[in-house]
């Protein structure tokens, strides 16, 4: 599919979506709960949403979309499916590191399908810390991972400078087996705010983690409870990580945005664009007591970013550092080449494309700001976040922007180009 869209700037009002990594933690706290809980929810057809809810729905929950939210109905962890469970986590990563240690301590023979850039991106080292303690892990072909056995409880080590999504999976994991473990994760850690996150999600759950720190690493004690614990009805949060795009949407020029439905006390990293876009001159507003946030345009000039826990932010901000005044730079930004495309370079052949000065080093951005870009075509590399990226900087270009491959929001926001269209831009969709 490819979307072109016109010059101008970007203005108006609307809600953020249900934040996609809260939705995870939820979907699968209740899942593996002891009674039906009705997660309140916005409308969401993202895939990695779906590939969450597919997986539980294999190793028996139910997951139903009801009018306001999701019902869901805990698998019988007393009767889990025999023999092979397929698990189609299409190219979430989420899913796939969350479910890998969920599905390990269940003790269910797990087939995991992979699509994208999924089979490609790294497992280590939590393949061999559940390997560790009684996994079997193996590769039926290269987009096939597979798991038999049961983990134990016990003493638990993972680096913390890899990704939180693996501690978090085994934070979900481990209050299910039969005896109390300890994870000790080494600092620095990634990405603390989402780990905090599924702290908070499990504490709804009724679980309740000691938390211990100690120069150089974090304890986490873990009671083995065997399920999680109600509650009857929990709300998921708005999404910063795609809000993120409108927000940014407001800094760059003729841009005014008002959105509803954030927290502005969230655990999410992402919650950091704020400052961000504040620190490079845009107008930053809380409104209606704290309801909603006003984002508008001003004079933009360039800063230092440190992308080592926001690594979702640095295509967008990228993207408004093309538009502002001198030089910014992204750094820490390894992992970036780790996601649904290799975002820094994506980010930098995209933005070029369009006019932009972007410089791409082993692991940072060097963007020298122009006055305006002149759009052009460009691919999304298959990302959703290539894709959402480049419609923000047609703000600040003198021509259309076409987008190829465009239905690589899906991913995450199926609605991104309709709710582009309602605030104001001209959005052309050739399928």
């Amino acid at each position: 599919m490819n979307v072109t869209i016109l010059p101008g700037g970007i203005s108006g009002g609307l809600s953020a979506i249900p934040s996609k990594s809260h939705v995870h933690r939820l979907l699968i706290c209740a899942a593996l709960s002891d009674r039906e809980t009705f997660l309140v929810c916005a409308e969401t057809d993202a895939e990695d949403i779906r590939a969450t809810i597919d997986c539980l729905t294999a190793l028996g929950a139910a997951v139903e979309r009801r009018e306001g939210g999701f019902a869901v109905t805990p698998l019988n962890i007393g009767a889990l499916p025999d023999g092979e469970v397929i698990l189609p986590c299409m190219e979430s990563g989420s899913t796939l590191r969350f479910m890998l240690p969920v599905v390990c301590a269940l003790g269910v023979r797990g087939v995991f399908h992979m699509k994208g850039r999924l089979p490609e991106r790294p497992l280590a080292p939590l393949d061999a810390v559940l390997e560790s303690r009684g996994i079997r892990l193996w590769r039926d072909a290269p987009d096939v991972l597979c798991c038999e056995g049961r983990l134990t409880p016990g003493d638990y080590r993972l680096r913390g400078d890899i990704s939180s999504q693996y501690i978090t999976g085994l934070l979900l994991a481990l209050p299910l087996l039969d005896g109390s473990s300890r994870l000790t994760v080494t600092e620095p850690i990634e990405s603390s705010d989402y780990i905090a996150m599924t702290l908070e999600a499990a504490e709804a759950f009724g679980q309740k983690t000691g938390v211990r720190q100690t120069p150089g690493e974090t304890r986490y004690d873990i009671e083995g409870t065997g399920a999680f614990t109600g509650p009857d009805r929990l709300a998921a949060e708005g999404d910063w990580s795609n809000s993120a795009f409108w927000l940014c949407a407001g800094a760059m020029p003729g841009g005014d945005i008002r959105l509803r439905g954030l927290r502005k006390d969230s655990r999410q990293g992402d919650r950091e664009v704020c400052a961000i876009l504040a620190r490079m001159g845009a107008e930053v507003n809380w409104l209606d007591g704290g309801d909603t946030l006003h984002i508008k345009e001003g004079r933009l000039h360039g800063t230092e970013i440190d992308a080592r826990a926001i690594p979702d932010l640095g295509p967008v901000l990228a993207a408004v550092a093309a538009a502002a005044a001198g030089t910014s730079v992204i750094r820490n930004a390894s992992r970036l080449r780790l996601k649904e495309s290799d975002r820094l370079l994506a980010t930098a052949r995209t933005l070029t494309a369009l006019g932009a000065d972007v410089t791409e080093t082993e692991d940072s951005l060097v963007i020298n700001g122009r006055p305006h870009l002149s759009g052009g075509t460009v691919d999304s590399f298959g990302d959703h976040r290539i894709a959402m990226m480049a419609a923000i900087a047609s703000a600040a270009c003198t021509g259309p922007v076409t987008i190829s491959g465009a239905q690589a929001v899906n991913k995450s926001y199926p609605a991104f180009w309709n709710d582009l269209a309602a605030l104001g831009k001209d959005v052309w969709v050739e399928a």
